[in-house]
């Protein structure tokens, strides 16, 4: 067992594991923060997403110890339900989840997009996100989530 201190959300954190534990098992059982889901295990799926730095990274593959003092920012770190982040909102506003069990990865694969990309074509939305998996469908509402923050983005 180690002493890891993380920020998580903007918070300092200190967890006592064995530093190899998966970053996902840290946030959900230890800090309970339950956005980050577990899909695959593998990495693939991206249900387990958050940002570290700024950067999607898969947290059930990530060792916990490997993020230490880095910036971690969860579903939960980007808005609340009294106080959606603006792609939170169009995301409900859209009604993209059907499950909702893929909605953390394609929320914060969708954060990372329009950080680098405030005003992504459709090609740019669907390349941003293949990598994550959705079996409910709901990849046009996703689509039409992004492209509506997108279009809040434009300066007229």
């Amino acid at each position: 067992m180690a002493r890891i201190s993380l920020k998580v959300n903007g918070k300092s954190r200190a967890v006592e594991i064995d530093p190899g534990t998966p970053l996902l098992y840290v946030l959900r059982d230890n800090l309970e923060l339950h956005g980050p889901r577990f899909g695959c295990g593998l990495g693939q799926c991206g249900a387990c997403t958050v940002l570290v730095d700024g950067n999607p990274v898969r947290s059930c593959m990530m060792p916990t110890s490997a993020v230490q003092n880095k910036s971690i920012t969860t579903l939960e770190g980007l808005g609340s339900v009294a106080h959606p982040h603006q792609i939170q909102a169009a995301f409900v506003e859209e009604q993209a989840a059907q499950c909702g069990f893929c909605m953390n990865g394609m929320v914060m694969g969708a954060k990372v997009l329009l950080d680098k990309n405030p005003n992504p074509t459709v090609a740019d939305i669907k390349k941003s996100l293949n990598s994550y998996i959705c079996r409910c469908g709901t990849h046009l509402r996703v689509i039409r989530a992004i492209q509506r923050v997108a279009s809040s983005n434009v300066k007229t």
